[in-house]
Parts: C-alpha cells; structure tokens; sequence
C-alpha cells in the first residue's frame, strides 16, 4: 500500500513536472518571437513554482471534487459549489503565486488577476473533470469485477448443484444391489457395504473440488466398479485402455462414473449374457478424448439422453468449457452404446502448500 502512495505521488510530480516545462516552453518562445531577451533559467523557476502551486492546491480540489461529485441526482447543487470554489481557488492562486514571486523570486512586480484568472478557472475545472472521469472509472471497473465474482459465483453453485444430483442417484442405486444381496449372499453384501464406505470416504475429501486428474477419477471408478463386479460376477467385464500421457490431464470429478454406470444399468443388467465395457483416454489434437463402450443394445432402445446422469454430465462440460468441449453418444459398427467426451487437455498442476502439507504429516 504504502509503495503505490510513493508511485501516485511520483506520477504526480511527472505529471506537473510535465505540464510546467510545456507552458515555459510557450514562454520562451513567445519572448523569442517578439524580439525579448529569453532567460531560461528564470522562465523555468516561475513555470516550476507557479505550476507545483496548482499541484499542492489540486490536492484540495481533488477532495472537494470527492466530496461533491457531479452526478444526475444532486447535479445543481454540486455545479454552484465547484463554480464558487473555481472562483475562490483563482483568487487563492492568484495572491499565492504572488507571495512567492516577491518572497522567494525577488520579483517586485506582481501578475495582474486579469492576466491568470480565465486560466486558473480553466485550471480548476480541469482537475475537478479528471477527478471526475477517475470516479467514474474506477467505479465501472469495481462494478465489472462484482459482476465477474457473482457470476463465478453462480457458475460454483450450479456446477455444485449438477454435481450433487449424481451422489444421491449414485447413492440409490448402489444401496438397491446392495439389498438384493442381503438375504442371497451375505457375504458379498458385507464387502459391497465396505467399497461403498470407501467410495464415500472419497466423495466427502473432495467435496467443493470440481476438476482432479485422470489418476484419481480412475481412481474413484475403479472403487465403484469393484461393487458393480460383486453385483454381477462373471457378467461384467471392463477393459481399460489409459495413455500413460493423459494420468495428470485435469477432467471434472466423477464425469467416468454415471457414464460407466449408464452403460451396465442398460448394457449390461438387462440381459443374463455376460456382457462387456471398454474405457480409453487418449490425448489427440489438443483435446482428451474419453471414450465409454460397451457392447449392449445402443441408444434407440435405451434412450440414455432422459437419465439424470447423462443429462447432469452434459450440462456440467457446458458450464465448465462452453463451446470448447464435444459429447457426443453414438451406436457402435457392431452393436453397443459409444460415449465419446473431447475436453481441452490441460495438466492439472497441484496444491504446492497441499503437498508440503502431506509430506509434513508423514
């Protein structure tokens, strides 16, 4: 704070500084064109000393023009007080600059009001009109960044809002195998009870969290898949084909999971056959392309477009990457549902306090 006062301050004296070189440059061209004797050193001190003047009374016109702004609402009221205190700081020039040629100049010759006082008025409603023009600026420019935190804002709560509706039904559906398993095979309830501990345990770390790495959503999906293989056996299998490249590219959390869910719930569970889902990521073109297949119906009998994960996972890639992204749901040559996602392939780069952090509690 204190270094951007001695830069305000700085580019103040420039500013004055400027302005008196400019207006004794005028002086001294004007005595060199009507024939005069042109002492420069003299035509400077009195540009110096007349315009640094204006500088330390511009900081009083500066705060009235704070004071009494000139805006619609009290627009009168605010044109009377600056028209009499422009009079008022004229005079006040006037009579200083004066003083300070007969005291600190040695001049006995005084400026005549006559000569400066149009000037001064000028002078004044210049500074009141920067003044002004700053107010107004630095009033757009907060009401931009309000406008951008609010609309972050909302963007957070709807992409929190998308995401939340994916826990419940998640939640639902894994609870319902679960109780058909109760009574059937105890066992391999008891086990599905503890990964879905796990699978919650994940959820809760991040929370609020809304992109992470491709390691750790697989990682959550690998915890998810591991209930869907006690569900159905020998009746499901997955095949992962992961480029090595794209384990730290950031993707949104849990976008893999309703897409492979979507795929056995009409892949693979309405049919006794076993059944089978291939998940790749690659990294082409500048973009990670995700891919979910399985070798079921396709989507003229499934109609997977209506299901709350399919339609909350298209509309969190809309929020979060617009224009930039393609989802795109198709039948497969030979049969089975392709979910095919193109995201913009950035590395996720991490916490550097959150690692240090980790480190330390080891």
């Amino acid at each position: 704070m204190l270094e951007r006062r001695w830069i305000r301050w700085l580019l103040a004296l420039l500013g004055w500084t400027f302005v008196a070189l400019f207006f004794a440059s005028q002086t001294y061209l004007n005595y060199r064109s009507s024939g005069g004797r042109a002492p420069v050193g003299l035509i400077l001190q009195m540009n110096l000393m007349e315009w640094y003047l204006w500088g330390v009374l511009a900081l009083g016109i500066v705060w009235l023009a704070r004071r009494v702004p000139l805006e619609r609402s009290h627009w009168a009221r605010s044109v009377v007080v600056h028209l009499g205190a422009s009079v008022g700081f004229a005079f006040v020039e006037w009579w200083t600059n004066n003083f300070l040629r007969h005291h600190v100049l040695g001049f006995s010759q005084s400026v005549r009001l006559v000569y400066v006082f149009h000037q001064n008025l000028a002078t004044y409603w210049i500074v009141v009109a920067a003044t002004q023009g700053y107010l107004y600026y630095s009033r757009y420019r907060q009401g931009e960044v309000r406008a951008a935190q609010l609309s972050a804002q909302l963007a957070q709560a709807q992409l929190q809002a998308l995401r939340m509706q994916l826990h419940p039904h998640f939640l639902f559906n894994t609870l319902n195998a679960i109780s058909t398993l109760v009574h059937r095979d105890p066992e391999i309830a008891d086990r599905m009870i503890a990964r879905l501990s796990d699978l919650l345990r994940l959820t809760l770390e991040n929370i609020g969290v809304q992109e992470v790495r491709l390691a750790k959503e697989l990682e959550f999906l690998e915890r998810y898949l591991d209930i869907e293989r006690m569900r159905f056996a020998d009746r499901l299998e997955v095949r992962m084909q992961i480029a090595p490249e794209t384990l730290d590219a950031r993707l949104p959390y849990l976008i893999l999971q309703p897409l492979v869910e979507n795929a056995i719930r009409h892949g693979i569970a309405p049919r006794s056959a076993p059944g089978r889902i291939e998940v790749s990521a690659e990294r082409k073109d500048g973009m990670l392309v995700l891919t979910v297949k399985d070798d079921g119906p396709g989507i003229a009998e499934t109609n997977p477009k209506k299901g709350v994960g399919i339609s909350s996972t298209r509309a969190r890639l809309e929020r979060l990457y617009g224009a930039a992204h393609s989802f795109v749901l198709q039948n497969g040559l030979q049969g089975g549902l392709i979910v095919t996602l193109a995201l913009p392939f950035q590395f996720i780069v991490e916490d550097v306090a959150a690692k240090d952090e980790a480190r330390d509690s080891r």
